[in-house]
């Protein structure tokens, strides 16, 4: 049965998310950006605007006291027009500097910042002609023109009511003197843009909130998606099941491996067995190059035996060996001594080199300070 659409109701996934991301799919609000840029402008006009009106008065007073003089000069009328044009831009950079920075601070309330190299790559569904005709008329087209349709409409509010409200300002500006009509139609044309930034950012209160529900919901995936996406992350569990026996069986096989190196086997006596190795000079204390119970300890026993290798048995310390060591790893300081008493033993053996050993004792007794339980029934283990 196919999928539709409609079948998408799982969150997408943080692998999903992470792949919408490279390739620049981000919840983005225009209208947010607008605001803030026109807000932030707005702002440092109203602080600076009257320091940056009469410093550009004079710059322009000057500039044009001067030009007669450099017209005269070859070139000297494009050298002043540059040193000009540079000392206002130098003048404007504060409120240039504020635009740009309010321009990358919008990203970051919503979506993020993200440099996404995937995005600019070429993507010829996005010039066939029937896939444009296609988005021309899909849902989210008619919730683009809606949006655009609120936009005209609070902003045509907006600019009606502040007309009502300046009314008598704007009608009296013809009659008053230059400089004053400058400044009020200046001051009026700031107000103007001000309320004109806050019904943007009212747009924007209204976007954001859409804006991310349409991202999450052009994510969203199937559950059949999810198992797809989680097969080809951690593997199929079949797979990962064989690949897990095929560790535990070459582990097991070079477990075994080491067992006729080993110095000596302690054993529960049947239960469990560990096989221990020590190299005078190189290792600070015996290691435990196997170790396993039932079968497994088993097998261990069978190698040694054809290796001649000693067995002892010693169920308190085969027990806390075992609980207490992983392969390949020396055994703790609490059990050096019980350790050292097995190893001396084997060692005068060694030395003896008789061919038919005595059977060698069984230590019964509990260790002391080993930090092991008291001997329990064995457990058997698959």
């Amino acid at each position: 049965m196919s999928e539709t659409s409609g079948d998408k109701t799982e969150k997408a996934t943080p692998k999903r998310l992470e792949d919408a991301r490279k390739k620049g799919q981000l919840p983005r609000s225009r209208e947010l950006t607008t605001a803030l840029v026109v807000l932030a402008v707005t702002a440092v006009v109203l602080v600076q605007g009257e320091t940056v009106a009469k410093e550009g008065g004079a710059l322009l007073a000057a500039y044009l006291r001067a030009l007669p003089a450099a017209l005269v000069t070859p070139g000297g009328g494009l050298e002043l027009a540059a040193r000009f044009i540079g000392a206002v831009l130098l003048l404007m950079a504060p409120i240039f500097i504020t635009g740009f920075l309010a321009a990358l601070i919008a990203p970051m309330l919503i979506g993020g910042w993200n440099l996404a190299p995937d995005s600019l790559a070429m993507d010829f569904a996005r010039v066939n002609p029937l896939a444009g005709i296609k988005r021309l008329f899909s849902m989210n087209s008619l919730i683009e023109l809606g949006k655009a349709f609120l936009k005209v409409l609070v902003i045509g509010v907006v600019a009606t009511m502040l007309f009502l409200h300046e009314q008598e300002r704007l009608l009296s500006l013809p009659f008053l003197p230059l400089q004053e009509a400058l400044g009020q139609g200046a001051r009026l044309v700031l107000d103007a843009v001000l309320w004109l930034g806050g019904a943007l950012l009212l747009i924007a209160a209204v976007d954001v909130p859409w804006q991310i529900h349409h991202h999450a919901s052009q994510l969203k995936m199937t559950k059949h998606e999810i198992k797809q996406e989680y097969e080809q992350s951690e593997g199929k569990p079949e797979v990962k099941g064989r690949i897990r026996r095929l560790q535990q069986e070459f582990a097991q096989g070079r477990m075994m491996e080491a067992v006729p190196q080993a110095d000596v086997i302690i054993t529960n006596p049947t239960h469990y067995a560990v096989a221990l190795q020590y190299a005078a000079g190189k290792d600070k204390a015996p290691r435990v190059v196997a170790k396993g119970v039932d079968l497994i300890a088993q097998q261990i026993r069978e190698v040694a035996a054809a290796h001649r290798v000693p067995v002892v048995e010693a169920p308190p310390l085969a027990r806390a060996l075992y609980r207490s060591c992983d392969i390949d790893s020396e055994i703790p300081g609490v059990l050096y001594q019980a350790v050292a008493q097995v190893l001396s033993y084997v060692y005068q053996l060694r030395d003896l080199k008789r061919e038919q050993a005595p059977v060698l004792p069984k230590i019964t007794e509990e260790l002391p300070n080993s930090g092991v339980e008291p001997d329990e029934p064995a457990a058997r283990r698959p």
